[in-house]
């Protein structure tokens, strides 16, 4: 079978192995709430703050790190997030001050923009054939629920016996230790020449100017503002307003006996169902219109998230709701990547997804920045989940207008 024709490819591989490091990191973020504002006797917002930013930065960074990608080649990009990342956490584990924090989580955005969907999609998208594209952004991005399910549970497993300044310094250690695998990563040329016919400025140029590229950009938002607030503040909410886990039940037999315990199980399973979700979401994206499956998975984190805040939180409908909305969590992501290379082709897909995905984390900083400013205010986060919503309908709306076309096929 020739090379062009292979789903799994060195690429594709190497690739869903960073992002499941790096995302692993990322996604361990929640655990150190409690740890860090108990530690100093900080708010809530303070630490919410500082992960907000961590958001920001990441969004900032992404078209960044995928331009340089595109100019000087996806490995040395990666490298370079790779050591911003890792410098990253070893100055946060020295961060006494709540702007401290906030200022080195700068440097953790930026290496997660450099190891993470940016520029790993547009790599895995530029590798990968037509047949199989969709497919393999969404088994890449897959790999990233992976490190939804390892993250927390690891933190939670590290910090049971490790300061939380000793976890960033192992976490920093996992990053650097992935770069040695990069050498494996040898990229096929496969751009098509309609792409090639054209410049960064041109496609950006016709991007800005297409409606379906500002609606893309705006129906980002929630996803990123509902993510980012889940993963950095749902452990904290799970363990201080869940109701009790009953001693010999199902929940202890499996080991999770406190309600701490239960927030990162919540995350892993949230990631767990998420890799059905996604690669489910990759499969019928190459055979069904991507707007009206976008259209069906913010919908159903409307509805889903709707029921869980209008009933009593317990151990059961935690999990019953991460179940569910696990299932549509990153299922966006090969969705929206896969709309992107479709209409503008895949020679700048890195660019122009870091451009949308950037919306992304607009909403993810004010999604975890809100998330603890509201909980500050009010002692809880109901005000933070109904503004979710009502983005999240508003998501689900934006996208019926796009047009699936492409338009370097067209000019």
């Amino acid at each position: 079978m020739s090379s062009d024709t292979k789903l799994f490819t060195p690429v594709l591989v190497i690739g869903c192995f960073i992002i499941l490091v790096s995302f692993s990191i990322r996604a361990s973020f929640g655990q150190f709430q409690i740890p860090i504002a108990f530690e100093f006797g900080w708010p809530r917002a303070e630490f919410s703050l500082a992960i907000a930013i961590q958001n920001l930065a990441w969004g900032i960074g992404q078209p960044i790190f995928s331009a340089i990608a595109e100019k000087i080649g996806d490995r040395k990009a990666i490298i370079m997030g790779g050591l911003v990342y890792a410098v990253g956490l070893v100055l946060s584990s020295t961060a006494v001050s709540p702007q401290a924090h906030q200022t080195y989580e700068i440097l953790i955005g930026f290496g997660i923009a450099g190891t993470g969907f940016g520029v790993i999609l547009g790599v895995v998208g530029r590798s990968s054939s037509d047949k199989h594209r969709t497919m393999s952004l969404a088994i890449a991005t897959a790999a990233g629920s992976g490190g939804q399910i390892v993250g927390p549970l690891l933190a939670e497993w590290l910090l049971s016996f490790a300061s939380w300044q000793s976890v960033f310094v192992i976490f920093a250690c996992a990053i650097i230790g992935v770069l040695f695998t990069l050498p494996l990563m040898k990229v096929p040329k496969t751009i098509n020449r309609q792409d090639t016919d054209q410049s960064l400025r041109d496609i950006l140029s016709k991007a800005f100017k297409d409606p379906s590229f500002a609606m893309l950009f705006l129906g980002f938002f929630s996803c990123g503002y509902q993510l980012a607030f889940m993963t950095a503040h749902f452990p904290a909410l799970v363990t201080e307003m869940c109701g009790p886990i009953l001693s010999g039940g199902i929940l202890n037999s499996i080991g999770i006996t406190t309600t701490s315990a239960l927030g990162a199980a919540a995350l892993a399973v949230i990631g767990v169902t998420n890799i059905a979700g996604t690669l489910g979401a990759g499969y019928l994206g190459s055979r069904y219109p991507k707007k009206y499956l976008l259209f069906g998975v913010y919908t159903g984190r409307t509805i889903i998230t709707t029921a869980f805040i209008l009933t009593p939180i317990t151990p059961e409908s935690v999990l019953l709701f991460s179940m569910f909305v696990g299932a549509l969590w990153l299922a966006t992501v090969p969705l929206t990547s896969g709309l992107v290379g479709h209409i503008f082709g895949m020679r700048y897909m890195g660019t122009l997804y870091g451009l949308v995905f950037f919306s992304h984390q607009i909403g993810g900083f004010l999604g975890v920045w809100l998330g603890g400013r509201m909980y500050d205010i009010y002692g809880n986060y109901e005000a933070v989940w109904w503004v979710g919503i009502a983005i999240g309908a508003f998501s689900a709306l934006i996208h019926l207008p796009i047009k699936e076309r492409s338009i370097t096929l067209a000019t």
